[in-house]
């Protein structure tokens, strides 16, 4: 189980109540253990999450230290979950990293804030909004929303070291309201590139040049994007190489995949791990930037861009 906050708690695994009481908690186990075993022609991956389920909650005090906060053999994630220092990532070495402006997850982060208070009740006091025993019970909306802004802090991350030859704009104003904003606006060698951060807690599928699967939804990423690219695109004179959708590695398989287009603009999703490759090298047969196109695409960009 990751340590994502859309990540399915062990009790919505094994589809009890988080107040069951552990006789039916080991009953809901033994029964889906049989259900989704492959030897009985069960699915492999969702057994593998009942087993790691199971895991967290086997005993009263493993349950106890999960229902804290804190699993048995992991890393503490309130520290993954807390705020950032600064709005810009940490740097891992001394080699110059890409230009960058703007505060990666810092609307998401806010937004999330406003939701949490609003949850537990205004005027009640927080003593951690990050507490993983809070974040765990709130509605999956409110979880979403810090998931997507801890989506975005890993693209900055992966954004700084791609050298002094990129320069990357943060949390860029689009249409006018926060809500539609661009996360990343990436321009390098290769291109001008638009990013969404997303996590939505499952695996996805692509049909018809969109993402779709449980974890997905009614929701329509890819369009969302394009409407934004749109915006931008008229209202700062630049054409985007491609439009990206930035997901965990656990999302789906390939390193990344290529969607179709949307208004001369490449699509593509591509897993967290990979971005760095797909950034520096570009997409297949895609024409690049270089030259005086770079340097006036660069300016229009630096005049125009509005942070929310």
């Amino acid at each position: 189980m990751s340590d994502s906050p859309m990540s399915a708690t062990p009790y919505e695994i094994l589809g009890v109540a988080a107040t069951a009481s552990h006789d039916e908690l080991r009953r809901a186990y033994r029964r889906l253990a049989r259900e989704t075993h492959p030897d009985t022609g069960g699915d492999p991956a969702r057994f593998i999450a009942v087993q790691r389920a199971w895991e967290l909650v086997a005993t009263p005090e493993d349950r106890a230290q999960y229902d804290r906060g804190r699993a048995t053999g992991r890393p503490d994630i309130e520290e993954a979950w807390a705020a950032p220092a600064s709005g810009r990532p940490e740097r891992r070495d001394t080699r110059p990293t890409a230009r960058s402006y703007g505060h990666p997850g810092g609307w998401r982060r806010e937004r999330y804030l406003a939701m949490i208070r609003e949850y537990v009740g205004l005027g009640e006091p927080i003593a951690d909004p990050y507490d993983p025993a809070l974040v765990r019970r709130a509605p999956r909306e409110i979880r979403h929303v810090l998931a997507d802004a801890l989506a975005e802090e890993a693209t900055a991350r992966t954004l700084a070291e791609l050298g002094i030859g990129f320069t990357v704009w943060h949390d860029v104003d689009a249409t006018g309201f926060p809500e539609d904003k661009v996360d990343h606006v990436v321009l390098g060698p290769t291109g001008l590139w638009a990013l969404l951060s997303e996590d939505f807690g499952g695996p996805v599928r692509f049909r018809r040049g969109e993402l779709i699967g449980e974890a997905v939804g009614d929701d329509r990423p890819m369009h969302r994007l394009g409407v934004r690219a749109k915006a931008l695109r008229r209202s700062l004179g630049v054409r985007f190489t491609a439009l990206v959708i930035v997901l965990p590695d656990d999302a789906f398989e390939d390193p990344y995949t290529v969607l179709g287009s949307i208004r001369g603009a490449t699509t593509v999703v591509v897993r967290q791990s990979y971005l760095a490759m797909l950034l520096r090298s570009g997409v297949p047969d895609v024409p690049t930037i270089g030259g005086t196109d770079l340097f006036e695409v660069r300016t229009r960009l630096q005049a125009g861009i509005r942070f929310v």
